[in-house]
């Protein structure tokens, strides 16, 4: 007859092995980095269209939901929608993009109007309020590529 303390010891090490591998894993994210200085205007950008036009844009990083909402309350925007780039599936779940296995990065759609925003402004908001470049396969609490 086998020893109970041979399962204690394999659940034990199971156990010590999975609290380990989260804590490399989680020494490995680097945390947000505090801007120095807002972010700049662009140096060099497209001038406002004379008459009202129709421009559209499509940006990706971090949860697109969060972006999307930011990007809503800008004067000039028409219509922000919440989608998928990329990846390796013709119409993916976002459970499915979750796991971090299909390639695809959360991207928004934005229709916005050319005389009241350039393209730098957007680029602008984009990098000073949703998107951190200085996190890798990271932006907040979302991971993956």
């Amino acid at each position: 007859m086998q020893s109970p303390y041979i399962g204690r010891a394999i659940a034990t090490v199971v156990i010590v092995g999975l609290v380990a591998w989260t804590a490399v894993r989680a020494l490995g994210t680097r945390s947000p980095e505090t801007p120095r200085a807002p972010f700049p205007a662009p140096a060099t950008d497209a001038p406002l269209a004379i008459a009202k036009s129709q421009q559209t844009d499509v940006l990706a990083g971090g949860c697109f939901w969060g972006v999307q909402a930011v990007f809503e309350h800008l004067k000039g925007v028409a219509l922000v929608t919440s989608g998928y780039a990329g990846g390796y599936i013709k119409s993916p779940s976002y459970e499915a993009v979750s796991t971090g296995v299909t390639g695809h990065a959360e991207s928004i759609s934005i229709i916005y109007d050319g005389s009241q925003l350039t393209y730098g402004q957007l680029l602008m908001v984009f990098f000073s309020v949703a998107h951190d470049p200085t996190q890798w396969n990271r932006q907040g609490p979302d991971t993956g590529s």
